[in-house]
């Protein structure tokens, strides 16, 4: 049987949740800096020591972050009665006290950036053990992969938002604070019991449907979908349900982009993680955009790229798996050999953003590389990418862009590097100009390129300042305008150059500001 509490139980248990303040302001206030780093890294023992005198609380922090015992009185003071959580398979009684069955985990997300209040949520998955993860049907929690995707996720108001293999509930918690109605779905029983729990206890309405892929929601369209897809590339089978596809490499990721478009409204926007194979012979994002069918703007960015060793050994090691131990030598044997005879040189990973155009244009699709930290994370970024596109494909023609007065991002940097010149001094190698702060994407300029970039302050138009440059530094206009124009354009693609009178779409998004608080203890 599945786990479950009916509505009251689970309105009531919300308020004993909160009467306690098991939030994640109130188990960091509890166990303090320390003793929670601590526990990040998976060392319980400070943490089980800052939750001695916690009360009601330290009793929850030991129960369902410490995976401890607790006395069976002290649970009750905490959640009441126990009965329904006991026969919906949330707690369970042992000779020695109760424990908990499920990860019941405080998360949550920041407040927005016109003031609306944070959000205080929970999070429920099954218990994360090694042993427990070698279940093919666990249900993973919170994890790297989910974070990331929450904090790149646009923010901006929708009427309808899909979570395409919801697992937990993590994405549809976050959907549901700028989308009027979330339907979210999973092929696995198991994962939508929990996403229903998670759900309730955090008092989100959210339609959940069981069912693989598109099935459940056959025939809709949504404004927004958000994903994170089984896409372990692999063999064709499935040891793991929340990461292997049963479908041979990344053609699962191939089949998703290829139909998701169907999926949304004209100027629907579409975001998922994806993993993608570097076969041997095929320049990888060309293997990418064929998977893309007509009509969608896409946005690529590849996060990292690991060799096939490194790829098997980290998936064995996620499924709580010893690489040493004879079973996963022999499995990754058989993954390394199937890698092999695809020619597979290596694995990348990251993400991707589609919008359905629904216009006739010409779509824009760009594959590159993510270089250097996310910074504040990718939603910022990703939610100004569309109206960059929108942007630029109003100023198509050159005449267009040369009378656009642009402005430099106030984050851009201009850097040089230099190396000691034999005859005495320093000898410059290059000059780049990059965004500080965000995604580090760099652009190589000359002096009149920089002599440009410094003159973008939003009064003349390009056309001018290229005149201006034309005279200072004696070089044909018509020159400077061919060699400039591309240029310019990746430079407003990236962030790195705005219109002065802003973007075709001025609608307040939520992404930086309304981030991800993290699960408690991860």
């Amino acid at each position: 049987m599945l786990p479950e509490l009916d509505p009251a139980q689970t309105e009531r248990v919300r308020g004993c949740l909160l009467d306690a303040g098991y939030t994640p302001d109130g188990v960091r206030a509890l166990l303090g800096r320390s003793a929670h780093d601590a526990l990040t890294r998976g060392e319980p023992e400070p943490a089980a020591r800052a939750s001695r005198d916690g009360g009601e609380l330290g009793t929850l922090v030991r129960l369902f972050l410490l995976e401890g015992v607790e006395p069976e009185p002290a649970v009750t003071a905490a959640l009441g009665d126990l009965d329904p959580l006991l026969a919906g398979r949330i707690l369970r009684r042992t000779p020695d006290g109760i424990r908990a069955a499920l990860d019941v985990r405080p998360y949550g997300e920041g407040p927005g950036p016109d003031g609306e209040p944070g959000a205080d949520w929970w999070v429920v998955s099954d218990i994360d053990t090694p042993a427990a993860r070698q279940d093919r049907d666990h249900v993973t929690g919170v994890g790297g992969a989910s974070l990331s995707l929450a904090a790149a996720t646009v923010r901006r108001p929708v009427g309808s938002l899909l979570d395409l293999g919801t697992g937990c509930g993590v994405q549809a918690l976050h959907g549901s604070r700028h989308a009027l109605r979330v339907t979210a779905t999973d092929v696995l029983p198991r994962a939508l019991a929990l996403a229903r729990l998670s759900l309730g206890l955090s008092g989100v309405e959210v339609d959940l449907r069981e069912g693989p892929w598109f099935e459940p929601v056959a025939g809709e369209r949504f404004d927004q979908v958000v994903s994170n897809p089984p896409f372990v590339p692999g063999p064709p089978r499935v040891d793991y349900v929340y990461r292997d596809s049963g479908a041979a490499g990344d053609s699962a990721l191939a089949a998703l982009l290829g139909e998701l478009p169907g999926l949304l409204n004209p100027g629907g926007v579409a975001q998922l993680l994806g993993s993608w194979l570097h076969v041997r012979g095929q320049d990888w994002p060309d293997r990418v955009r064929s998977w893309l069918p007509d009509g969608v703007d896409a946005w690529v960015l590849q996060r990292e790229v690991v060799d096939p060793a490194m790829h098997v050994g980290t998936w064995q090691r996620d499924a709580g798996l010893s690489p040493a131990s004879r079973a996963a030598r022999e499995q990754a044997g058989a993954w390394l050999d199937w890698m092999a005879a695809e020619r597979v040189e290596g694995v990348g990973f990251g993400f991707l953003l589609l919008r359905r155009t629904g216009d006739g244009r010409a779509p824009t699709v760009v594959v590159e590389d993510l270089p250097g930290d996310l910074g504040e994370g990718l939603g910022r970024e990703m939610t100004a990418w569309p109206d960059r596109v929108d942007w630029l494909h109003a100023h198509t023609r050159d005449e267009d862009l040369l009378g656009a007065r642009l402005l430099v991002a106030p984050d851009t940097v201009l850097e040089s590097a230099s190396s000691v010149d034999p005859d005495g001094g320093w000898a410059e190698l290059s000059t780049t100009v990059r965004r500080w702060g965000g995604p580090g994407w760099e652009h190589p300029v000359d002096g009149p390129a920089a002599a440009l970039l410094a003159g973008c302050r939003g009064e003349l138009p390009l056309s001018e300042l290229l005149a201006l440059l034309s005279f200072a530094h004696d070089r044909p206009y018509d020159a400077l305008v061919d060699a400039t124009l591309p240029a310019v354009r990746e430079l407003v693609r990236h962030g790195l150059l705005q219109p002065v009178d802003g973007w075709p779409h001025p609608v307040p998004d939520r992404s930086a500001a309304a981030a991800p608080s993290g699960p408690v203890g991860r």
